[in-house]
């Protein structure tokens, strides 16, 4: 990846959406729910203040609202503190 987040930024895949159906009906896209999950695809180095405790490949939930919406080579990425970030995974 060519982006390097700053300070205590980090970036995350989120994880795919669920496919759901509801007797036979497929949910759209639009209407799916959005994932709390996903994997940190690269980190900043802190600062003075708070260091780093996050890692790159780090499985992590975040918030319904939490980080921006940002499109790298055509993929969805979401970009967000440290703090935003609720719990590591495993």
């Amino acid at each position: 990846m060519k982006v390097r987040p700053l300070a205590d930024r980090v970036i995350i895949l989120p994880a795919p959406a669920e496919e759901k159906t509801i007797g036979g009906i497929i949910i759209p896209d639009t209407a799916k729910e959005k994932p709390l999950k996903g994997e940190i695809v690269a980190v900043g180095n802190g600062t003075k203040d708070e260091e780093m405790v996050l890692k790159t490949g780090d499985q992590v939930l975040y918030g319904k609202y939490a980080g921006t919406e940002i499109e790298i080579e055509g993929e969805k990425y979401l970009i967000m503190r440290q703090s935003d970030v609720l719990a590591v995974l495993g």
